[in-house]
């Protein structure tokens, strides 16, 4: 374990690694609740224990904001598997004018560095990382968001099967708001809540989103209570920290079903390989598969 206690995180550093006492400030994007990075004061933090994205505009982007929110004399911890951007923070924090120490240890490569850095690369690389409008796909995104720069081909499925729909809705891991602006194109829809656990999604989403039936949830949808509403549609992810966990996705056919009311509707879009059907006969009174093309498969499940 590193011999400082931080008393400010970026994500879920490993605790057999960096040290982090009850309390301390959480700056993940994808911890609901969480302070924003982005906001803090520049020389504000003492001191930051980040575990890095794999992404690499995502991960230059989280060390560079920490940079700039650290003051002076302040320590910079930044750690990652070897193999989700790990072997690349050493080159990272050098490009950034960093001077670091780097050791291994678990499988992560851990770099500790201290300010300021280069002023001018810390401010090009806040940039690549900040959201944009995307000319291509007609959004706003930014790097380290579900498909940030494409629509993905199980949305694109989806939106080629969704009906018209109406009543009260939700959807559940809303991206940037790609199954959100279809379902809003009914009028008969008179409410629709867009929930995601990515800070940046949801800002994404209310960008993209311009609609006053909209409401949007920084949260966890696996615990976000709703009830009696009338349709859910969702794209549910099934990795956690880069590793498959389909439990993600059968949490997320759970709580639909506990949300929506009796003879409510689920349209889900899903990867070919992924177990869902058994989950979803064992909550739902009517499933059918709607459609399969390109590896995924459209699923319409009746409370």
């Amino acid at each position: 374990m590193i011999d400082v206690q931080f008393e400010n995180i970026y994500g879920a550093p490993p605790p057999e690694l960096v040290g982090a006492p009850a309390g301390a400030g959480q700056f993940s994007p994808l911890v609901p609740g969480a302070q924003a990075l982005e906001q803090a004061a520049p020389g504000s933090l003492n001191g930051l224990a980040l575990l890095a994205p794999p992404g690499t505009a995502e991960r230059r982007y989280a060390i560079a904001l920490a940079l700039r929110a650290l003051h002076r004399d302040a320590r910079l911890i930044v750690l990652a598997p070897k193999d989700k951007g790990g072997a690349r923070i050493a080159s990272d924090l050098h490009d950034l004018g960093c001077a670091l120490d780097e050791t291994a240890r678990r499988h992560h490569r851990i770099c500790v560095a201290a300010g300021p850095g280069d002023e001018r690369a810390i401010a090009a690389a806040i940039e690549d990382g900040a959201p944009r409008w995307l000319e291509e796909i007609g959004l706003w995104s930014q790097p380290g968001v579900f498909s940030w720069n494409r629509i993905d081909p199980g949305s694109t499925l989806l939106l080629a099967n969704l009906p018209a729909l109406s009543g009260r809705g939700a959807d559940f891991g809303c991206g940037l708001g790609v199954l959100a602006k279809a379902a809003l194109k009914s009028p008969k829809v008179v409410h629709l809540k867009l929930i995601d656990i990515d800070r940046r999604a949801v800002e994404m989403a209310r960008r993209n989103v311009e609609d006053a039936r909209a409401e949007f949830l920084w949260a966890d949808a696996r615990i976000t209570p709703l009830t009696a509403l009338d349709f859910v549609v969702m794209n549910p992810p099934f990795h956690d920290g880069g590793v498959e966990n389909r439990a993600l996705g059968q949490s997320f056919i759970q709580r639909a079903a506990a949300a929506l009311r009796s003879s409510g509707t689920c349209w889900l879009t899903a990867n070919r390989h992924l177990p869902y059907e058994a989950m979803l006969k064992s909550q739902f009174r009517r499933v059918a598969l709607v459609a399969e093309a390109h590896g995924y498969k459209i699923y319409q499940a009746q409370k």
